[in-house]
């Protein structure tokens, strides 16, 4: 009896995590934690308006180069991530994510703000603030800062 070797196994070929075989909704960002999970559930799904973080430099620089509004946090959700401001000239209500608030303190109902506002896409009719600043407390109402603690009250 003659033993004729073996074959090596089929390997598939080896495919870099910044070249996915096929696309995927969302397309995936290297770097990102839905990318780092290596999955995508409904639940994961990103918002669809632009955060800080995939927001485009020339988008970035157009708001950070436009004037400076007030306003008070009329509404914030912490656990959603997203909240509404109410301009100082009375206008329509404007959406502010998490990703744009600067700062120690989570904003709640009654907060002054100071903002910068950039379009949101694809039509760019509707506004979202950016470069959110508390600029003071509201009196007589607990703050949390974004690590849990909870100061004043």
């Amino acid at each position: 009896m003659t033993s004729e070797p073996t074959p090596p196994p089929v390997v598939p070929p080896l495919h870099s995590p910044k070249s996915p075989v096929w696309p995927t909704f969302p397309f995936q960002r290297e770097g990102s934690r839905v990318w780092e999970r290596g999955g995508v559930s409904a639940r994961d799904l990103p918002s669809p308006l632009p955060t800080k973080r995939t927001r485009t430099y020339s988008a970035t620089a157009r708001a950070s180069a436009g004037p400076v509004f007030k306003g008070v946090c009329k509404q914030f959700s912490r656990s959603q991530g997203h909240g509404f401001i109410t301009p100082e000239n009375g206008s329509e209500d404007i959406f502010v994510h998490v990703s744009d608030i600067e700062g120690d303190y989570v904003p709640v109902e009654g907060d002054e703000v100071t903002y910068k506002m950039c379009p949101i896409p694809p039509k760019n009719q509707k506004f979202q603030a950016v470069e959110v600043v508390l600029t003071q407390l509201a009196p007589h109402t607990p703050h949390e800062t974004w690590s849990g603690q909870v100061v004043g009250s």
